[in-house]
């Protein structure tokens, strides 16, 4: 059987709100402008958009909202009805709730319905793992079109009575790295012109035996009160060690798998941990003739939202023959993973 191949129609993005400052962070924190100068110049994040407001601590929109309303965008650029999609699948760390799962409440809010729907729980790989799991339902079970989904609300876990002055470098960072977001991409065995096709994706898991580099806490009424401690916690050092080098490995793997030259690569998607640590990673990289997709500093780490929001500025730039090397590390446990893909 012939394996066909796997095009990327469309992408769409959604972000909750207008931009939030470091600024306004400042002002909500009770934090000077020294420490505004801080972020800038330890983390380079700009602006973020975040799914709650910093005055009432109220949450104002869902995940199962920004996914839907990404999913929206994607179908409507792909000029596909709900009722074409064949297979669903989501990637997340942060879901609405255990269950029902959110990928089935995106599913009812865009229309969906009779078909296979997965929700991966996963970190930043999460998205790429979606993607992955779209393609191989694509080339193995006979469907024509997929919508995978990305995206976390990490809004939720701030704590916005905390004293941030007290808090450990491994909780502060929290309070400034991330925001909120979704991405959306439709996938297809139908070649669509001037859309690249996924030459590859990479995921592996590569942390047996090792410490975490993040921890993202859940609990319940039997487990008593709350655990001490912030609901996310970061081992930011160990991050900034070992991603760049991981970025590296994972470069040179899907080079190697293509049989492609670094010179041939057209466009970079590095990994989008913060403004500061892109840029490390970039420079590491070394590839001086490829273009950088990158939007940290604006957006700050939206976690599964970010592959698809670099992508969406990808697609319609990327032209026939370009090549294109995507990059997400997950820290979590240490997970590799990338994507190549081609202009045809």
């Amino acid at each position: 059987m012939d394996i066909p191949d796997i095009h990327l129609r469309s992408v769409g993005s959604a972000l909750p709100g207008p931009p939030i400052d470091n600024s306004a962070l400042a002002r909500r924190f009770g934090m000077d402008t020294l420490w505004e100068q801080w972020v800038d110049a330890f983390i380079g994040t700009r602006t973020r958009h975040l799914a709650i407001d910093l005055d009432s601590g109220e949450l104002t929109v869902s995940l199962a909202e920004l996914a839907a309303e990404a999913g929206s965008r994607a179908l409507a650029s792909a000029g596909l009805a709900p009722g074409e999609i064949d297979v669903l699948v989501m990637g997340t760390a942060t879901p609405d709730q255990l269950m029902p799962a959110t990928v089935n409440l995106v599913a009812d809010r865009l229309g969906i319905n009779d078909v296979p729907t997965y929700q991966l729980q996963s970190g930043c790989c999460g998205a790429v793992q979606a993607l992955d799991v779209g393609r191989r339902m694509l080339q193995s079970a006979g469907h024509t079109n997929a919508l995978v989904l990305g995206g976390d609300v990490c809004a939720q876990f701030f704590d916005l009575g905390a004293d941030l002055m007290s808090l450990r470098p491994e909780e502060l960072v929290n309070a400034v790295l991330f925001g909120d977001g979704a991405g959306a991409a439709v996938l297809t065995t139908e070649r669509a012109p001037g859309r690249p096709a996924i030459r590859r994706v990479l995921n592996r898991l590569t942390g047996l035996g090792q410490q975490p580099g993040q921890v993202l806490r859940w609990y319940g009424p039997a487990q008593g009160k709350p655990p001490e401690g912030a609901g996310v916690a970061e081992d930011y050092k160990a991050i900034e060690e070992r991603v760049p080098v991981m970025a590296a490995e994972i470069l040179a793997e899907l080079l190697e798998s293509l049989d492609w030259k670094p010179d041939d690569i057209g466009y970079l998607l590095p990994p989008q941990l913060s403004g500061r640590m892109t840029g490390k990673i970039v420079q590491g990289l070394d590839l001086p003739g490829a273009r950088e997709i990158t939007c940290v500093a604006d957006t700050a780490n939206t976690g599964n939202a970010l592959p698809f929001l670099q992508l969406e500025r990808l697609v319609g730039a990327l032209e026939p023959g370009e090549r294109a090397i995507g990059i997400a590390v997950e820290s979590s446990k240490w997970i590799k993973s990338g994507f190549a893909l081609e202009g045809v």
